[in-house]
């Protein structure tokens, strides 16, 4: 059994909403990730800037109570969540609808701010939060998953059934560009106590 395997078999680190005093750390996390993740996509300059706009903690996901993370022995190792407002990304500065509530009957849930530190990449904290995420979304009404993926983190949300639509350029404040990926997927529906399967495939997060 090779060292992969072995860590796939490990529990996993308990999972939990983050709590406004989590922020520094989760800060962080994201810079951590965006360093150690997005050179091997994005030129330096590129990941210079995605470190400083991409990699900024949204408060109102923790304010809201839609933002996960995983902790080991006191360290936040993951982090990522889903919202019920119209702001799909960080990164290119605020619009005027960001706050807005979505309709669940016509609106998809967005997933937002997935980050894995990189020594905790490929064991399932990925999957485990984009499964809290559509089990809460579910909850509140909503029937399909949007977001907007960085290409580290594209295999991932394949992965989990996530479908493209389109590719597309986010302008940071600093006038910097990185290519992302908008993706979807329905929310599968419960049957029986138990939502639908998915097929499995390998996680990269």
């Amino acid at each position: 059994m090779t060292d992969t395997s072995r860590q796939r078999l490990l529990p996993l680190p308990a999972q939990r909403l983050a709590r406004a005093s989590d922020a520094p750390a989760i800060s962080e996390l994201m810079r951590a990730s965006v360093l150690d993740l997005f050179p091997h996509f994005y030129d330096p300059r590129q990941t210079a800037s995605s470190a400083l706009y991409i990699a900024h903690l949204d408060m109102r996901l923790i304010e809201d109570g839609t933002y996960f993370v995983h902790e080991v022995d006191g360290e936040i190792v993951a982090c990522g969540g889903w919202s019920r407002r119209n702001k799909l990304y960080t990164g290119s500065g605020s619009l005027g609808d960001d706050e807005r509530l979505l309709d669940p009957a016509t609106e998809p849930a967005r997933v937002r701010a997935m980050f894995v530190r990189g020594d905790w990449t490929r064991r399932g904290l990925g999957r485990a939060i984009l499964d809290a995420c559509e089990r809460a979304a579910r909850a509140e009404g909503f029937t399909k998953l949007v977001l907007g993926a960085t290409l580290p983190g594209e295999p991932l949300y394949r992965a989990f059934g996530f479908r493209e639509i389109e590719r597309f350029m986010v302008t940071m404040p600093d006038g910097v560009s990185v290519e992302a990926v908008a993706m979807e997927r329905p929310i599968e529906p419960v049957v029986d106590g138990h939502a639908e399967s998915r097929p499995a495939a390998m996680d990269t997060a």
